[in-house]
């Protein structure tokens, strides 16, 4: 069973970063794309960013491009988040999703298997 752990995220003041992780032990990792999703308080979930299988090409939500970085080391079965610059808004807990496909998806539909989240939150 593919199994998706977040770690890394906390409590920042705004401007300040983050960096969190999604491992996924125990299956062929680049053959995967991976998606980062967050859910706001209240609100829908909404897609961050992801990152193709194997080439590690990405594509990012209009308001985090410039401040956030996708990337993968497929030797740790690794995707990392790299968040700069973060704002109250960014406030929410983030997921990370595997699809069997080496190309990226905004649509959470398309992806099959879903980490538990981990909490960011932001203080102004």
């Amino acid at each position: 069973e593919v199994q998706l752990v977040e770690s890394g995220g906390g409590l920042v003041q705004a401007g300040g970063s983050l960096r969190p992780s999604c491992a996924a032990p125990g299956f062929t990792f680049d053959d995967y794309a991976i998606g980062w999703f967050r859910q706001a308080p209240g609100k829908e979930r909404e897609w961050v960013s992801c990152i193709s299988s194997s080439i590690g090409s990405t594509d990012y939500k209009e308001s985090v491009k410039g401040r956030f970085t996708t990337s993968r080391d497929n030797a740790k079965n690794t995707v990392y988040l790299q968040m700069n610059s973060l704002k109250s808004e960014d406030t929410a807990v983030y997921s990370c999703a595997a699809r069997r496909t080496p190309f990226t998806s905004w649509r959470e539909g398309e992806y099959a298997y879903w980490g538990q989240g981990t909490q960011v939150t932001v203080s102004s």
